[in-house]
């Protein structure tokens, strides 16, 4: 089932639904840990959970003679997998991650076939981050939308094969309350966003934000640009004294006084994260009250705080 008809379908029956982001196992890794992480959430009944896919990174080694070698390493592979073994174990509709960068619309295409034949029809486009020293993108989401958006069309890129099963992909992008970090200002970041709908893109789901009236005002914009997808808001458990500064620098996303000023009473991190629980549920009360019918919870693979979140409001 498509994510859209899943989203209606939560608005119309009027009960409040959450879905959550997971992490691909560590290479190395096997599935117990992806799986004890989702079994406490089924008791709630999450509508989808999205599986993040993580592009090569940069690291350095240094040799014998004192110069360092430059190693590029894949530590989080096989979204396509993990998404395809949730989907099999929990009966529990995915959405896999697809990004640009690091990839050839060939990786891009060879993808979709895979989860074409895995039978997932729903995918989240994303321009995906930049490797260390690189400050430029050659290509960007709206991009990744089309050419999904002509697989769906029977459109490869090679050209229009002769007897073709079309695909039929549903297709998620990201949007930003408090404004993509390379936009020049709101008004151009809802017009890149607008760009993504109109090139095929059918929901978006949003960046964190601990704000929420940031995110209703974020929905109310789109609207009045002419963006009327679904929009579901993303909310992040805070959860360590350490992302007072790691969420801002790597996220660029505002954190209100008076969450700061509660984390920094916290002693530690256990109180942290119940603190990060509190916020969560009052934040999602407010959404809720505002007509949202589907929450997304980004939870590192880490999902203690969010069953006592989802017990407190769903």
């Amino acid at each position: 089932m498509h994510i859209t008809d899943i989203i209606r379908k939560a608005g119309a029956e009027g009960k409040p639904r959450f879905s959550f982001e997971l992490l691909p196992p560590l290479k190395g890794d096997g599935t117990q840990r992806t799986f004890e992480a989702i079994d406490p959430l089924m008791e709630f009944s999450p509508i989808f959970c999205s599986v993040t896919y993580h592009r090569e990174d940069v690291k350095y080694v240094e040799k014998e003679n004192g110069l360092l070698e430059r190693h590029t390493v894949r530590r989080r592979p096989g979204t396509v997998g993990i998404s395809a073994a949730i989907m099999q174990r929990y009966g529990l509709t995915v959405i896999p991650h697809l990004i640009c960068g690091g990839q050839s619309r060939y990786d891009i295409e060879d993808a979709l076939i895979d989860l074409d034949f895995l039978g997932i029809q729903n995918v989240l486009a994303l321009r995906g981050d930049n490797l260390k020293g690189e400050h430029t993108f050659r290509n960007h989401a709206s991009e990744l939308v089309e050419q999904i958006e002509r697989m769906n069309r029977g459109v490869f890129i090679d050209g229009e094969v002769e007897q073709c099963h079309n695909t039929n992909f549903c297709i998620g992008v990201a949007g930003y309350p408090e404004k993509h970090a390379e936009a020049p200002n709101k008004a151009e970041d809802l017009r890149r966003l607008k760009e993504k709908v109109d090139a095929g893109a059918a929901y978006i789901i949003t960046q964190m934000s601990f704000d929420s009236a940031k995110i209703l005002s974020f929905i109310d914009d789109c609207r009045a640009a002419g963006i009327d997808v679904p929009i579901v808001p993303g909310i992040k458990p805070f959860s360590t004294k350490a992302q007072l500064t790691m969420l801002p620098q790597i996220f660029h996303v505002d954190l209100p006084e008076a969450l700061v000023e509660t984390v920094k009473r916290c002693n530690n991190n256990a109180e942290v994260r119940e603190a990060g629980v509190e916020w969560a549920i009052a934040q999602g009360r407010e959404l809720i009250a505002a007509g949202i019918p589907v929450l997304h919870f980004y939870t590192m693979g880490k999902t203690d705080n969010m069953v006592k979140i989802a017990r407190a409001l769903f």
